[in-house]
């Protein structure tokens, strides 16, 4: 058994075979569950996926989901995660359980363990999402533990641009296994293949725990540093204008004085202690800080021929995140039925300082032929103090779920029952002054029933009813030039409801599912008597087909289809394809069984930027060729070489659209980019 990050008695769950998926993961109360097992949608991807394909970020290890596609922040580089139409911002991801824990802008890959992707709604899992996102669905990340053999591995590598990188993992337990612990650490700095654009990356992490008869303990403390320069920034089509042909992906319409960099340090410590043989409670806590600043100059494009206008934003922020978990889980029978009762309780606590200063406009250009512009003064428009930002932010969130995974027919029934109430919290403070301007305070229930039932040990059928939960909005003194006469009341907090029923199927060496869902999100707006209330839902309805696990003994498949009708009021939803596809395939050779190759291929489908459906942006196919090669070397070292060519065609697209409700900003695809690295196994 390998220790996991959550201390759970079972451990990390199992990889699948082929190694890039995992048998099971983290679902929130219910702890760690099978795949088989549980009526929601989820896959656990590997490190052993991570380091195949040479994936830095998050945002990478995504583009092998076909119910996810990656975007960006609102005017910032802030990783965004689409997940069945709906955005999960990167500061809603949970680490190892526990929101508002991890970098806001950018994760490294170097200390994952597992990337686990939720499809739909989950507040009752998980609680509601701190920034307002998570509505479609959740990504957990799971951090390294020391494996049960020792480790010792360094990693360097480059990539188009002359962009290098260095890591280091190394992990060492106990003679009796009891005591682990596992320190990562990288570097990554240069040019990258998008010329004017650079960046830099530190990052150092340490995971220790402890397994013992009845008390598993687990600890982390991570450090990262992420800095871009001159970053291709996020582009917008101004209303009525068609949208344009991509830029080309190889240069950078950004300015070279734009940056963005962000500092954090963060942690937890998590316990958990078999009471009885079938009594088990855990206590989790976890911290972070973080410093900010950047300087952006985002284009808003004013006709087909790509003639911009931007102004300068510079902006700086300071976070202090708290928060905590607990909980008790007890097994028992009631006659012939099976009961595994949870109760737990969560709180969250974030303090945001920030200050900001813009010009007037001030920056013009092409996007297809971009020059350098001296940085106009930002002056126009400031708030607060940019060397020393004021509180504007605290968000207070508690909750206290209960939940019982009912299990009938030996076994083969298994219903789950639970809701979660949660408390929401938000109090705003004037820029520069810190004195409360706004509060927002109310309080929701979100229930979820689901039922799953085993044909065979391998053919499963579920079924689900589960809502998702935000702070519902401040109605606004305008709405375009209409004076709004509820002005500052605050709405109800908003419930996304979703239906869902689907079937799994795990062939031993080969599994799948079908899945179809339906979602219904409030939208708000102005009625006919000036009032800002709830006139009408976003309705996702999906279709998705997912695979993974081995074709043959020498023949790997991971991805599947989905398919999305994101409807508002007849209009389809600003950034939501109707398609989207991923096939990766992955073949080893017979002859030579040290040499795999693999392929991948990601497809998009057309998507609209405005409510309107007046701005069409065009599909996109990207091609990605991949080929690793395994070298012993002396006293028994193992040598692994990889490379990769990512956009192998060399495609200038619009990757995304959006990122942020009601924004349909677009972003440029990567261009043809060509990785190596050799990872030496000591």
């Amino acid at each position: 058994m390998q220790s996991s990050a959550d201390a759970s008695r079972g451990g990390l769950s199992q990889p699948y075979a082929g190694g890039q998926v995992a048998e099971g993961g983290q679902v929130g109360i219910l702890g760690t569950q099978a795949v088989m097992d549980t009526p929601y949608s989820f896959t656990s991807y590997t490190e052993l996926l991570i380091e195949d394909q040479q994936a830095a970020s998050v945002g990478e290890i995504l583009l092998n989901d076909p119910a996810v596609r990656v975007a960006r922040g609102f005017g910032n580089y802030q990783q965004v995660y689409i997940v069945r139409g709906l955005p999960v911002f990167s500061d809603d991801m949970t680490y190892n359980g526990l929101y508002g824990l991890l970098p806001r802008q950018y994760l490294s890959s170097s200390f994952i363990e597992r990337v686990q992707v939720f499809r739909g709604a989950n507040t009752f899992l998980k609680g509601a999402a701190p920034g307002g996102s998570g509505l479609g669905g959740a990504v957990n990340i799971v951090p390294k533990r020391a494996p049960n053999d020792p480790l010792t591995q360094l990693t360097v590598g480059g990539q188009t641009g002359g962009h290098g990188h260095a890591a280091a993992d190394i992990a060492r337990r106990t003679d009796d296994g009891r005591f682990g612990i596992r320190v990562n650490a990288a570097r990554r700095s240069g040019d990258m293949a998008i010329d004017g654009e650079s960046s830099e990356l530190s990052m150092a992490h340490i995971g220790v725990d402890y397994r013992g008869d009845a008390l598993r303990v687990s600890a982390d403390l991570g450090y990262q540093d992420h800095r871009v320069d001159g970053g291709q920034p996020n582009i917008t089509i101004a209303g009525g204008v068609p949208i344009p042909d991509a830029p080309d992906a190889t240069k950078s319409i950004g300015q070279s004085w734009t940056y963005s960099d962000s500092e954090d340090l963060f942690g937890t410590l998590r316990a958990e202690y078999d009471f009885a043989s079938n009594v088990t409670g855990w206590a989790a806590f976890g911290a972070r800080t973080s410093d900010e600043a950047a300087i952006f100059a985002n284009p808003t494009v004013s006709n087909i021929n790509g003639d911009y206008s931007a102004s300068r934003f510079d902006n700086t922020r300071e976070d202090t995140v708290l928060t905590g978990e607990t909980g008790v889980r007890v097994h028992f029978k009631t006659g012939t039925i099976g009961h595994t009762l949870s109760l737990s309780g969560a709180t969250f606590e974030v303090e945001a300082n920030n200050a900001y200063a813009m010009s007037s406009g001030g920056v013009t250009g092409n996007i297809y032929r971009p020059t350098y512009i001296a940085p106009p003064a930002p002056t126009a428009f400031t708030g607060g103090d940019l060397d020393d930002p004021k509180r504007t932010l605290r968000t207070r969130m508690q909750s206290a779920a209960l939940s019982d995974q009912l299990s009938m027919l030996d076994d083969r029934l298994l219903v789950t029952l639970g809701a979660r109430y949660q408390e929401l919290l938000d109090r705003s403070y004037t820029y520069g002054v810190g004195a409360r301007s706004a509060n927002y305070e109310d309080h929701a229930v979100t229930p979820s029933l689901g039922v799953l039932y085993k044909f065979t040990p391998g053919i499963s059928v579920y079924a689900n009813y589960i809502e998702g939960l935000q702070r519902g909005e401040s109605a606004p003194a305008l709405v375009g030039t209409q004076p709004v006469s509820n002005a500052g009341e605050k709405l109800e907090p908003y419930k996304t409801k979703q239906s869902e029923v689907g079937l799994k199927y795990d062939g031993g060496t080969l599994g799948g599912s079908v899945s179809v869902y339906h979602s219904r999100k409030p939208v708000a707006g102005l009625n006919g008597n000036s009032v800002y209330e709830i006139l009408d839902h976003q309705e996702n309805t999906g279709l998705e087909l997912m695979a993974y696990g081995q074709i043959t003994p020498t023949m790997t498949v991971l991805g599947g289809i989905s398919f999305l009708d994101a409807d508002v009021d007849g209009d389809k939803a600003i950034g939501s394809p109707e398609t989207q596809a991923n096939v990766n395939l992955e073949y080893r050779v017979p002859q030579w069984q040290d040499v795999t190759f693999d392929g991948r291929v990601i497809y998009t489908s057309s998507q609209y930027a405005d409510a309107g459906n007046q701005q069409k942006v065009d599909a996109w196919t990207r091609l990605d060729l991949g080929a690793r090669y395994l070298v012993p070397l002396a006293n028994g070292t193992l040598l692994t070489l990889r490379g990769r060519v990512e956009n192998v065609t060399g495609e200038d697209y619009w990757a995304s659209v959006g990122g942020f409700p009601g924004a349909g900003y677009l972003t440029v695809g990567a261009p043809r980019t060509l990785l190596l690295s050799a990872t030496f196994d000591f």
